[in-house]
């Protein structure tokens, strides 16, 4: 799987999955301040999971019609920034399909929504 850390999702997380050997790439060091749409349709050129803090790729999807490989978005609160890293290191041991999946992470649970 190859990821694309959206510009709002941690460094400390995105070194961590890179260190582990993720095909990850991170908006902030490869075009920062690049609009969502913009990152949602080089995630869909890369084919690429979105990783990010940001709701609006929701309504991109489900309202516009964007179909990127995946999405999993973030709603945390009070989390370190390495917290992510492990979070996707888990879901995938977990056997969580991210593919053609919106995967939204809570700190009490984890709702998915197929991308269609």
């Amino acid at each position: 799987m190859t990821f694309l850390a959206d510009e709002n999702f941690p460094v400390t997380a995105f070194r961590l999955l890179l260190e582990s050997g993720f095909d990850i790439k991170h908006i902030a060091f490869d075009m920062p301040s690049i609009t969502d749409v913009d990152v949602t349709e080089l995630a869909i050129k890369e084919n690429r999971i979105i990783l990010t803090f940001d709701g609006d790729y929701g309504t991109l999807i489900f309202k516009f019609g964007y179909r990127p490989l995946g999405v999993v978005y973030f709603r945390l609160q009070n989390i370190t920034a390495a917290e992510p890293a492990y979070i996707v290191r888990n879901l995938m041991k977990e056997g969580y399909e991210l593919v053609n999946m919106h995967t939204v992470v809570e700190n009490d649970k984890i709702r998915q929504r197929r991308i269609q």
